[in-house]
């Protein structure tokens, strides 16, 4: 597809969906329980994080110890931290998850593809890449789908799951849509709101725009300030089928209650 017949429709899709009503909504997350028993589906959509520079390999560990015993999604890492999670994780069922062409998103695809290509094989089971925004500000709309496409084929190939970061603070409504649709024709498996390190992290608002534009086949995953059972809630009802959060613990325990 040439450039221009690709902004076209892409064009199209975000004007359909920006005039439409409605949202897809993925299921609620239960009251707190009673009697002190956390709630396993509330961990079961927590990605465990730690992205901090300054995140030491104990701390790592800890982050490892804490989504074993609360059931978490999936652990998510820096890519020099993956082999640790990964050994820390091994025979539990949570996975290893790790970021590629973060929290930038403006390195070269070629580095974003070893990047991950490295990181499944240190042992990660997903990869949550950041999208080439200034390229998509720029509507060079086939170096967005290719920069996706080539990850996803790598991911692909190495059996991991892939999750598309939009940072949608730094974008308005209709390239959120331009984005979300990219990620969708490229092959993803999830798009993502934000990294966490950019001025805003999700909304609700935002997330529902994403459901509407990929339907109820693909994930989304909300990501950033999100400290409370109430915030995760939030997350949930407007459609997010993950959540990224490093207040995990917290969040899980106040399910008790």
């Amino acid at each position: 597809m040439q450039t221009s017949e690709l902004e076209q429709l892409l064009a199209s899709i975000a004007a359909e969906l920006l005039a439409a009503k409605g949202t897809v909504r993925a299921s609620s997350i239960d009251p707190p329980k009673p009697g002190g028993a956390f709630d396993s589906a509330v961990a079961a959509v927590i990605d465990h994080t730690i992205l901090r520079p300054d995140a030491s390999a104990e701390e790592v560990r800890k982050v490892c110890a804490e989504a074993r015993q609360y059931g978490f999604a999936s652990v998510c890492v820096n890519p020099g931290r993956v082999a640790l999670a990964a050994a820390e994780l091994r025979g539990s069922q949570v996975k290893t998850c790790s970021v590629v062409g973060f929290p930038l998103g403006a390195t070269m695809t070629e580095a974003k593809v070893r990047e991950a290509e490295l990181a499944i094989r240190a042992g990660a089971q997903e990869v949550d890449m950041v999208i080439n925004i200034g390229a998509l500000k720029d509507r060079d709309y086939v170096l967005v789908k290719n920069d996706i496409q080539d990850v996803a084929g790598a991911c692909r190939a190495g059996g991991a799951l892939l999750k598309v970061i939009i940072e949608a603070c730094l974008l308005d409504d209709s390239e959120k849509v331009i984005a979300c649709a990219i990620a969708k024709l490229a092959g993803a498996d999830f798009v993502k709101t934000s990294t966490g390190f950019s001025k805003n992290g999700a909304t609700a608002a935002d997330v529902a725009l994403m459901r509407r534009v990929v339907g109820p086949e693909m994930g989304v995953k909300a990501a950033g300030g999100i400290r409370t059972l109430e915030d995760l809630r939030a997350m949930v009802e407007a459609g997010a089928s993950r959540v990224g959060a490093s207040a995990s613990v917290k969040i899980v325990e106040a399910s008790t209650r």
